[in-house]
């Protein structure tokens, strides 16, 4: 494991590689971030990004910082800082291809740790919570705009069936886009948003959705629809028809399969990622957030 070093994409945070055995695409990195010392009364925090996506949302670390949490983020696989030329990006097999990352980051941090998810990342660390290696060092789960379902009408419902298949026997077969470019612009400030992020790593086309990742994420939403009867607190987050990614529906009511201990809240207007929404939607999303975290983790 390499040594913690100022990170090249966020100035004023540290970034540590995380090495691990080569797969069906080669050499394989993950990037652990974090926000070096600060108060850490409340414990840390581990955020986990979504598909096209990496860490860069540096007023929701500081945010946590000065609740008094220890912030860390994780670039997965294939993602963002981890994405390496040889790699199709933002490719998986089966989710459970990230568990490694998420516990060799949580090895690092060494402490009980609440888990946050962004959309894919909520839909990984839902199943980490369930099986993962070190699921008892989770405190708790928050999630924002989980992806638990795909948003998809019927004709589509059937394509999507049809790429599956296709998926499983030829996994690198893709679709051009996989993010729609009216999201991407609604955030980035060269077009219609307030963020500044790399378009080099979250682009506006986005990367291709190959055929072997939509298997991979059915198969994951299947093991969620079917219950995954967690213990820890749950904190689920959801906009309305302003996300323009996902279904707010399919959230709130697969959401509720995760165990007994789940609390979904929805945020009207709000962006896919909710702490990227305009300033009165995220500050009531930091609010209803810092609040249940209290109550949840004593």
């Amino acid at each position: 494991m390499s040594e913690w070093r100022a990170d090249r994409l966020l100035e004023g945070f540290e970034a540590k590689t995380l090495e691990f055995p080569s797969d069906y695409d080669g050499e394989v990195v993950a990037t652990l971030v974090r926000v070096p010392g600060g108060n850490a009364r409340r414990g840390p925090v581990l955020y986990v990004h979504g598909f096209v996506d990496y860490f860069f949302q540096r007023h929701m670390a500081l945010r946590f910082a000065q609740e008094g949490y220890a912030f860390y983020a994780l670039d997965l696989r294939k993602h963002g800082r981890s994405l390496l030329a040889h790699q199709h990006p933002c490719f998986c097999k089966r989710i459970d291809e990230y568990y490694p990352e998420i516990t060799r980051a949580l090895e690092e941090i060494g402490e009980p740790v609440l888990l946050a998810g962004h959309s894919t990342g909520g839909l990984v660390c839902s199943l980490y919570a369930a099986e993962g290696e070190c699921r008892a060092q989770l405190r708790a789960l928050w999630l924002n705009s989980p992806f638990f379902d795909f948003n998809a009408g019927p004709l589509n419902r059937l394509q999507l069936r049809l790429a599956i298949a296709l998926g499983r026997r030829m996994p690198f077969l893709e679709s051009p886009r996989a993010v729609r470019p009216t999201y991407v612009k609604s955030l980035h400030r060269t077009f219609d948003g307030e963020w500044d992020f790399d378009l080099r790593l979250k682009p506006v086309e986005g990367f291709p959705a190959y055929f072997g990742w939509l298997a991979a994420v059915a198969d994951a939403h299947a093991r969620v629809h079917a219950g995954l009867s967690l213990s820890l607190p749950v904190l689920s987050m959801h906009s309305d028809e302003a996300d323009l990614v996902l279904d707010w529906r399919d959230i709130a009511r697969w959401s509720r399969a995760l165990g007994p201990q789940v609390s979904v809240l929805a945020f009207p207007g709000g962006l896919h990622d909710l702490v990227l929404s305009r300033t009165e939607v995220r500050e009531e999303v930091f609010r209803q957030l810092f609040s249940w975290a209290e109550r949840a983790q004593g």
